[in-house]
């Protein structure tokens, strides 16, 4: 099967390193533009299946490119999504006067990102694997009011916690525990992604908990825990 193309369009190299690393080089062709001018360019040697554009760069500016492209009946069919880092109204109202199909902000969440390309690419992003890890973890749904479990595993895209303490599915939290070996504290924003109920268990080799997705995990939290599971020999969970 064909690998699906995606082009990210922005003049800050960081932005452009920070959304390649969230594609899978094994599921998607990546290719880069620094200016609307280039994504023309690309443009004029394949068609790609999404693009991602910044709406400020130099030389010609996101939402010029994508009112190109929208104008275009022989392109127009490329879901285009405007980045932005302002939230500002007027700044919002450009992209969507441009024709643009969806818009997301900056600083980008992975999660976001991730769940906008299966979106428009229709397919499903392959779960990071766990490996089992006992981590002590503090989670709740505001600092004042923290709970405290245990982990069952550990990915760079979230935790099994065991716990009877239930929430129900995509209740936002916070999550925070340290890695021992390295003594580095992981702190981010988390939802709760699935349920192992003691009535509906859909786990029945994981006990009673939550499963838990992270939400605006950094990058080097990220390597961190890779490092993590590296050193420590971790081996896969269920």
């Amino acid at each position: 099967m064909a690998k699906k193309r995606i082009l990210l369009a922005d003049d800050v190299q960081l932005f452009l390193e920070m959304e390649k690393t969230f594609l899978s080089r094994d599921a998607f062709d990546v290719q880069v533009a620094h200016n609307g001018k280039e994504v023309l360019d690309a443009l004029a040697q394949g068609t790609p299946n999404l693009i991602f554009m910044d709406l400020f760069m130099p030389d010609m500016n996101g939402d010029e490119c994508c009112r190109m492209i929208k104008a275009d009946p022989a392109r127009r069919q490329i879901p285009i999504v405007m980045v932005t880092s302002s939230g500002r109204e007027e700044d919002l109202r450009r992209c969507r006067d441009a024709g643009c199909d969806d818009i997301i902000l900056k600083p980008i969440n992975r999660e976001h990102f991730m769940e906008t390309a299966k979106r428009f690419l229709q397919i499903e992003e392959r779960a990071a694997p766990r490996y089992m890890a006992r981590l002590r973890i503090h989670f709740g749904q505001d600092d004042a009011n923290l709970l405290a479990d245990y982990t069952i595993n550990l990915s760079t895209g979230g935790v099994f916690l065991e716990t009877t303490r239930l929430m129900p599915a995509e209740t936002p939290l916070i999550a925070e525990f340290v890695l021992p070996s390295n003594n580095v504290t992981i702190r981010c924003k988390a939802k709760v992604a699935w349920v192992n109920h003691p009535e509906l268990m859909r786990n029945p080799h994981l006990p009673v908990g939550l499963g838990l997705q992270f939400l605006d995990i950094t990058m080097a939290d990220m390597d961190a825990i890779r490092h993590y599971i590296r050193e420590e020999k971790l081996l896969p969970s269920w």
